[in-house]
């Protein structure tokens, strides 16, 4: 058996779906899988998503971020409503971004994720950005090959002695050109994307960036429709979107504030115009509870993407199977776990 066959029976016997061909039939096409909290899930199921938002954030940094400063049933009470909300509003999966040692909790995730029905995503990978505050000392110490082994390993086994599975790989870098420590990230990013299928999701600091981890994935044989330039809307260049965009690599734009409603739109419609409705992502980066703040501090509601910057779109001439394209068909086939090679 091929690594490719095994890793498909792998993905197939988590979703509980077979490879055995009906009765009559001589061969099954397998579907595509994605990885939610609750275990894979067909490709097809994951509907209307946002792909980039967070549930709790803890900004202490590495060094002094703890499970035991916060209260898992209070963020549970404040956050339950704002997941329900959308679910009544059409929303079936949200990507939960936030990385490990910035507040990732899996087991926190399930619970919302069930209670909720919103399908919730999770992740593997250091964040680099804010120049490594929140990294930890293997981020420095330890290879790019070692590093990507205890990424494909979360995937493999489960997170944190759960058996909850990272959705995506999600890094951090600052602004080009890139340090050595963000490079690093980046190559393991590959790695661990060849050996599991899982897209790179990645804060990216500017556009110098984001086109040198695409060369970076290059040289490692990773194609760019494995990686996610993640706030791509700090960038105001339609033309350093379009590079990315031509290379095959999905732009990403989040907002959520009244301020930015409008300038998201011109920049969503500025890349469809130039026929990449296809390589788009959009989503709020909203959210969410913040550790150390009373009650979390001030929640920004991911109903904002429906009530206010949807409908921004559609005013600016995005039209509604444009939009279809941008919050499901898009999502759909970024987080599908798929080795996407050279």
């Amino acid at each position: 058996m091929t690594d490719a066959m095994a890793r498909r029976e792998f993905l197939l016997s988590l979703a509980g779906l077979c490879l055995v061909p009906p009765k009559g039939a001589s061969s099954l096409t397998a579907p595509e899988v994605a990885m939610t909290v609750r275990g894979a899930v067909p490709a097809q199921d994951l509907g209307m998503t946002l792909m980039h938002e967070h549930v709790m954030v803890d900004f202490i940094g590495a060094a002094q971020v703890a499970k035991d400063r916060y209260d898992p049933d209070e963020v549970f009470r404040v956050v339950l409503p704002h997941l329900s909300k959308i679910r009544s509003l059409g929303c079936r999966t949200l990507v939960e971004c936030t990385p490990a040692y910035l507040g990732r909790d899996p087991v926190l995730l399930t619970r919302l994720s069930g209670a909720s029905g919103i399908r919730l995503i999770t992740n593997t990978g250091y964040y680099g950005a804010s120049d490594g505050k929140y990294l930890p000392r293997e981020a420095y110490q330890e290879s790019a090959e070692q590093l990507a082994q205890r990424w494909t390993e979360e995937f493999e086994k489960g997170i944190e002695g759960t058996e909850v599975r990272p959705g995506i790989i999600k890094i951090g870098v600052n602004k080009g050109p890139l340090s050595d420590v963000d490079a690093k990230l980046v190559r393991a990013a590959a790695l661990a994307h060849k050996a599991t299928g899982l897209t790179i999701a990645s804060h990216t600091g500017d556009g110098a960036a984001a086109l040198e981890q695409l060369d970076i994935l290059a040289a490692a044989g990773v194609a760019p429709g494995a990686f996610i330039w993640v706030h791509a809307q700090n960038v105001r260049d339609t033309e350093t979107h379009v590079k990315a965009a031509q290379r095959g690599a999905w732009i990403e734009f989040e907002g959520s504030t009244e301020s930015a409603v409008a300038a998201r739109a011109s920049q969503v419609k500025a890349l469809a115009d130039r026929g990449f409705i296809d390589r788009m992502l959009i989503s709020l980066d909203a959210g969410w509870y913040r550790v150390g703040e009373p009650d979390g501090g001030d929640f920004r509601s991911y109903d904002f993407f429906f009530n206010v910057l949807v409908p921004s779109f559609r005013q600016a001439g995005i039209t509604e199977l444009q939009l279809r394209q941008l919050t499901v068909d898009n999502p759909r086939q970024s987080l599908t776990i798929s080795r996407r090679l050279l």
